[in-house]
């Protein structure tokens, strides 16, 4: 969860209070300008590429670009999106929610309104495929890595890693290749994603552990709780048990290594040996060089899939500082209590519904 901006902030949530969006365009010729919004929603979903995207609805004709020059101005332009609270005694607190690349402005030149779509800055990173064959060197990280691929498309991009860093073997991609997928087969390695966060800096972090990790929001139902409706189900579409990873690596020689996961919780719904019954799945890469490496994949890949067997959509009272990742706890009208974790979301930025995706619920006893 991005951090609150005061211990005044969550708890105001959930009472009469006045939300404040801020929407800023940041123009290629270093000008910032506000926007003056009548519509706009911000989604963020961690099953995507681009992990965030936005909308946003205007009045003013004059943001559509009909010249070589303005267009100039707006093609690279960034979209900064701010949400948070005007408190009853004025002053006011905010958190992103936003920092992407301005993707398409569409409206009519005379009346309007002005459409302007956006994405995470993951997307400018995917655009740039390779035009020519792209190697890592021997011996480097996977953060190395994955820093190197993302700031040769975004020059002075900021990268934080809080996953441990390790040695990753060598890994050449073809030209054409899809560089942000290369970016995340060197985080796979180390058991790891990497996404761009609503300040646009990228972040290379395991999932975090639901068994283990604190929890970010408690989410009541009631008169004074963030709890609206929700519901609750299970599938076993697109889950997979059991998760072999391996590695070969002929650019250095190094024999073959693999490892698995597998879910082997005799009380988990997906018990690999109960009735849900085994289903595997296989992972490669020759950035995999050590057992050790396999493992880590194999364990990351394991989590990603055993997360969706138990979804549940929470209505709830609009909270901008979640993020995907984040562990709930969720206590429902009739006193049972789950913890799950956000998978994903949409932030309407005038008011409206606010809906959270979870995955990987749980008894919370």
């Amino acid at each position: 969860m991005y951090p609150p901006p005061s211990r005044l902030f969550l708890p105001t949530l959930v009472e009469s209070h006045t939300p404040v969006t801020v929407v800023q365009l940041h123009k290629t010729d270093g000008t910032v300008g506000p926007l003056e919004h009548t519509a706009g929603s911000v989604t963020v979903d961690r099953s995507q590429a681009v992990r965030r995207t936005a909308n946003v609805t205007i009045l003013d004709t004059s943001f559509i670009p009909r010249t070589p020059t303005a267009q100039l101005a707006i093609y690279g332009s960034r979209l900064r999106i701010q949400r948070g609270i005007r408190y009853g005694d004025g002053h006011v607190e905010l958190v992103p929610v936003f920092w992407g690349r301005v993707d398409a402005v569409e409206g009519d030149p005379d009346i309007g309104p002005v459409d302007i779509k956006a994405s995470g800055l993951e997307a400018v990173v995917a655009d740039d495929k390779f035009v020519e064959a792209y190697s890592t060197r021997g011996g480097v990280t996977a953060v190395t890595a994955i820093t190197g691929l993302i700031q040769a498309a975004i020059p002075g991009a900021v990268i934080v890693a809080f996953a441990t860093d390790q040695v990753i073997g060598v890994r050449t991609w073809d030209a054409e290749g899809d560089r942000w997928a290369a970016v995340q087969e060197c985080a796979t390695a180390i058991g790891a994603e990497c996404y761009a966060d609503a300040d646009g800096v990228f972040v290379i972090a395991e999932l975090p552990d639901m068994l283990t990790a604190p929890i970010s929001w408690q989410v009541d139902a009631g008169d004074r709780g963030a709890l609206v409706s929700a519901t609750r189900g299970y599938s076993r579409d697109g889950i997979y048990n059991w998760v072999t990873a391996r590695g070969e690596n002929t650019e250095e020689d190094t024999p073959p290594v693999s490892a698995y996961a597998a879910d082997e919780d005799p009380t988990s719904p997906t018990y690999v040996y109960g009735a849900f019954g085994r289903v595997p799945t296989f992972y490669s890469s020759a950035t995999l060089t050590t057992t050790t490496l396999a493992q880590a994949a194999a364990n990351k890949l394991l989590r990603d899939s055993l997360k969706p067997n138990a979804t549940a959509d929470l209505s709830s009272v609009p909270n901008p500082c979640l993020e995907p990742g984040d562990i709930l706890r969720v206590t429902y009208g009739s006193g049972d209590r789950d913890l799950l974790q956000v998978e994903s979301f949409s932030l309407d930025l005038v008011g409206g519904d606010f809906t959270v995706q979870c995955i990987g619920g749980r008894e919370d006893a």
